[in-house]
């Protein structure tokens, strides 16, 4: 399939430090960071008692600093929905305020609800699939019977924050009138990019005029430090360190970002804003790696690969590479590599970059909030710097990648357009890479080509895989279907729980549901 550019013609965020794109360009020109010590009352405790050291203790967090974003959802501009997400978990202001901001930045002042263009437009929204503050403490309350409640104080909040996965997103095609599809999607770190690459292929199919993607972070900060300490990978000092030889691991942050797509023909035509022109983007998975958490440089360059070759553009003519560069030693250096072996023989060194070293980790959101880093740089013509860097790592050697430390002009190179490339990379071997350019020189009036939704050809089923109760196959299930079996009832479900602690330190000791989800894959294979 030939790619059709996608036009950002809308962006709107709620980051550390930074509520909008201009906000947040500040902070990265300035140099500044926006990471803190833990908001009074953030964790629910006295965040003394949850402090640890790395090897001595567990259940503990080895730092409180993070990318903290202290908004309460009367302090947001006025949005579609309000009302009903009061009393909320605030991911649900954030996710509405902010999908309502970036439509208006592409024109929609008057929303699409209740119009003909809703039935056109999409949503698709990166969403941690982890438990909220709100969830955490309607769990607690929901524990305890009527008299510690009352002895405590503590009253039972909004049941529906119980959904925290989903609701997002029906709560964006009610009140914001995206009515062709509206839906939430979790591939960790990268979520954002993936929602933004789906997105995408709507448009391109004809499924969509106009689709709003991004993703939000609002998991309990509680949950992600101690998490991260479990898995060696938060940072002791609190200071995020991309590509810094001191660097000591990750920072989590928190925020939302949206952006609106169109069509870059529609989006010439109907006369929006350009902020940035999509022109390629590459999914993969690297599961077969070492482990978990082990980054794979393989799984990362058939990302970065499909998404150039979808682009039509050498990788060598990048000029800034926004990088996933969390901070953790492996990672980094693991990083670099993937973008030396895409990019090969180079005449200059490519500028490389991360908006981590600034807020933190986002998390779901990071692919989406460092593309906006990326349009507010092509707006202004500038390279952005990247702090916190005192010694840069040996892979960042100045040969083929150096780092960019300081504010500099963004030259647009002869006969060419200015171009990035932009990285996320998630737990679970989930990666995903975007090229994006500036908006055309020419912005010539021309009627946008008619494009229906494709035909596609018919799907054939060619294997099932089932399991349910003790049903150990697809045959299984689907002789019992057609009634020519005895029907079986699970009456007990017994999960060993025998060391397992929150979080688990021995993931395959509560992954029992996930096991049985791969059985019925093998079964289908």
């Amino acid at each position: 399939m030939v790619y059709s550019p996608i036009a950002i013609v809308g962006r709107a965020c709620l980051l550390p430090g930074a509520s909008s794109p201009g906000a947040l360009w500040e902070l990265v020109a300035d140099k500044r960071s926006s990471v803190t010590g833990v908001p009074s009352g953030r964790f629910g405790l006295d965040p003394d008692l949850v402090r640890g050291t790395p090897n001595s203790s567990v259940d503990r967090t080895w730092s409180t600093r993070g990318g903290y974003v202290d908004v309460d959802v009367a302090d947001l501009p006025d949005f579609p929905g309000r009302a009903d997400v009061r009393g909320l978990d605030p991911l649900f202001s954030w996710t509405l305020s902010t999908s309502h901001r970036a439509l208006v930045d592409a024109g929609f002042e008057a929303g699409l609800r209740g119009t003909q263009a809703s039935a056109r437009a999409g949503f698709v929204f990166g969403n941690l699939s982890f438990p909220t503050e709100a969830m955490t403490r309607l769990g607690e309350t929901l524990a305890l019977d009527d008299a510690w409640r009352a002895a405590t104080g503590r009253v039972v909040g909004d049941r529906r924050d119980r959904f925290m996965s989903g609701l997002p997103a029906l709560l964006a095609a009610r009140h914001l009138g995206l009515d062709a599809f509206s839906y939430c999607l979790d591939a960790a770190c990268a979520s954002s990019l993936y929602a933004i690459h789906l997105a995408a292929r709507a448009l391109q199919d004809g499924r969509a005029d106009v689709v709003v993607a991004g993703a939000v972070n609002r998991a309990d900060a509680l949950f992600l430090h101690v998490g991260f300490s479990a898995l060696q990978a938060l940072s002791t000092s609190g200071t995020p360190r991309p590509f810094d030889r001191a660097a000591d691991g990750l920072v989590p942050a928190e925020g939302c970002v949206a952006l609106t797509l169109m069509r870059l023909n529609d989006a010439v035509h109907t006369g929006r804003p350009i902020h940035g022109v999509i022109t390629g983007s590459g999914l993969s998975n690297d599961g077969r790696s070492k482990s978990l958490l082990a980054p794979s440089s393989e799984g990362q360059v058939r990302a970065l690969r499909a998404a150039w070759a979808e682009a039509g553009r050498a990788p060598s003519s990048a000029q800034l590479f926004e990088c996933h560069a969390t901070g953790t030693q492996a990672g980094d250096k693991t990083e670099v590599a993937s973008l030396k072996e895409l990019v090969g023989d180079v005449a200059a060194p490519i500028p490389l970059g991360s908006l981590k070293s600034n807020l933190g980790h986002l998390i779901t959101a990071a692919g989406a909030a460092g593309l906006v880093k990326v349009c507010e740089a092509l707006r202004h013509e500038q390279l952005p710097p990247t702090i916190h860097v005192d010694h840069a790592i040996d892979a960042v050697d100045g040969r083929t990648f150096r780092l960019q430390s300081e504010l500099a002009p963004w030259a647009r190179p002869d006969g060419d357009m200015r171009r990035a490339g932009v990285s996320a990379f998630g737990f679970g071997g989930n990666d995903a890479h975007v090229v994006v350019e500036e908006a055309p020189r020419e912005r010539r009036s021309f009627p946008a080509a008619a494009l229906s939704p494709r035909r596609l050809p018919a799907l054939a089923v060619v294997a099932v895989g089932a399991g349910c109760g003790d049903l150990r196959g697809g045959l299984d299930a689907l002789t019992q279907a057609q009634g020519k079996g005895a029907p079986t009832v699970a009456r007990e479900i017994v999960v060993d729980t025998d060391g397992v602690r929150f979080p688990p330190l021995d993931l395959g000791e509560s992954l029992a549901q996930q096991l049985l989800v791969f059985e019925a894959a093998r079964d289908a294979v």
